[in-house]
């Protein structure tokens, strides 16, 4: 992981004190991502002017004696299918190319308020349906660890623009494992709050029931100030959490001692790595040191969370991606007849993996197969849900690798889409259930390349699972 300017941690002190200026941070970050971005393509578009104006502003507001807030001058990266003003939001799709969203997301104003630059769009997996970020319809995101890898997905773009040095602080969107995932491939925490915790509004919907945004960071401390940025209550989600997020911040120095850790026995078996499981031990036996108190934890339905998440999730897309139809907004391809007109434009704008979940969520709701596809995995998702309340009745956290390997090849894995999703198979039980997840870099794989360990809590578990991501990072 490249760190050539700080952390955000530091970046914001150094600016509201006034030994930096935010315009001097912002040209920094410009310059890297001049010298290396052809070579990574973290970014579908990198505001430059916009940064730099953002940038003259909370410098002209510390030179007036005011404070930006807890990010002033910090740059921040946004996944493309969280809505900006003016600026282009593609979610990596021909069929949004050039759209320029007439509001902000929840979570862009809020970085706003607490003094961010917002310094560019990253790339995805294309309406977030991906696990390597090469079903992007502009071109793929490769692995600054080494760039014949992938950065994972579909936040790879964001998860590469931290671990490349462009931007301290990045926002992705969680729907299996799409912060997590990138996070534990690219050597960077990355966080997905409780379902509900972070507003959705403004984030372009892939399954609605699933989907989260949260923190890319370099640091534990980082993703734990920008978390507390963005966990607010926002009356414009329907399903945002009315009450007020308590701090995941000031907690960090609490330890471990007495927490109850359980390791997940079905998450951690077949198909992991052994060099991956080598890591996940040494994080178990870092945090027993630290006096937490380590078991084996059972969740037996989360051996079918995959299955369940590829119908539930498609299911929901399909419903979702219905609205472009080349009429309201996006791509139209011009043809004789409404209808023609519809097919065209999706044919042409809707990538191959986009078309290919479309087409089996919308077999999984129609009539004679709804109950024996989609209600079938919505029950399986109840006992998921139902096993780790269980898991809760013994354990305070429960520990995971993130992936099951490390990054593996670009082009490896995108002719076998079961391969591709295998990606997810740790990830994908804590959207099912809405509860809280993150990734912890732990080490390297015998590649040479990062290794994550996954930190679950409960749903609002933020708190106490920060204090053990923090016990992880000091032990390395």
């Amino acid at each position: 992981m490249i760190q050539p300017f700080g952390t955000a941690t530091d970046i914001a002190a150094a600016v509201r004190s006034g030994q930096i200026s935010a315009s001097f941070v912002v040209d920094q970050h410009l310059g890297q991502i001049a010298q290396l971005e052809d070579e990574i393509c973290a970014f579908n578009i990198v505001t430059v002017e916009q940064a730099r104006s953002r940038a003259n502003e909370i410098d002209a507001q510390i030179a007036a004696g005011e404070d930006p807030g807890p990010l002033a001058g910090v740059p921040v990266a946004l996944k493309d299918n969280l809505c900006t003003r003016g600026i282009p939001t593609t979610c990596s799709s021909r069929i949004l190319e050039g759209w320029k969203p007439p509001y902000d997301a929840t979570v862009v104003e809020l970085l706003h308020q607490a003094g961010a630059v917002i310094i560019g769009k990253t790339n995805m997996d294309e309406f977030a349906m991906g696990s390597s970020t090469e079903n992007s319809a502009f071109r793929p995101t490769r692995n600054p660890h080494n760039l014949s890898r992938v950065p994972g997905g579909s936040s790879g773009g964001s998860a590469a623009a931290v671990a490349a040095g462009f931007t301290p602080i990045a926002l992705g969107s969680d729907t299996g494992g799409s912060i997590r995932q990138p996070a534990a491939l690219c050597g960077v925490v990355g966080v997905k709050p409780t379902y509900g915790r972070v507003s959705r509004y403004g984030l372009v919907a892939f399954a609605s029931s699933l989907d989260q945004i949260g923190p890319f960071t370099k640091t534990v401390a980082d993703a734990a100030l920008v978390t507390d940025v963005i966990a607010r209550p926002d009356g414009r989600d329907s399903t945002s959490i009315s009450e007020p997020a308590q701090s995941t911040a000031r907690v960090l120095h609490e330890g471990v001692a007495g927490l109850r850790v359980g390791v997940v026995a079905e998450l951690c078996g077949e198909g992991i790595d052994s060099d991956v499981a080598a890591r996940l031990q040494e994080a178990v036996a870092a945090l027993e040191e630290a006096g937490a108190q380590i078991g084996q934890a059972s969740v037996p339905a989360a051996i079918y969370g995959l299955s369940a998440y590829y119908l539930i999730a498609p299911a929901e897309a399909s419903s979702n991606l219905a609205r472009y139809d080349g009429v309201r907004y996006g791509l139209r391809v011009a043809a004789n007849s409404s209808p023609a007109m519809n097919i065209a434009t999706r044919s042409a704008g809707f990538g191959e993996e986009v078309k290919r979940r479309i087409m089996l969520g919308t077999y999984a709701l129609s009539a004679g197969y709804y109950d024996a596809y989609y209600g079938k995995a919505q029950k399986v998702r109840t006992l998921i849900i139902q096993d780790f309340a269980q898991a809760w009745e013994e354990f305070d956290l429960l520990l995971s690798p993130t992936s099951p390997t490390t990054a593996f090849l670009l082009g490896e894995r995108t002719a076998d889409p079961m391969a591709m999703y295998m990606s997810d198979v740790c990830t994908v039980p804590v959207n099912l259930t809405g509860q809280t997840a993150m990734s912890v870099p732990y080490g390297c794989g015998d590649d040479g390349l990062p290794v994550g360990v996954q930190i679950m809590a409960p749903a609002l578990g933020e708190p106490v699972m920060f204090r053990a991501a923090a016990v992880l990072e000091a032990s390395l």
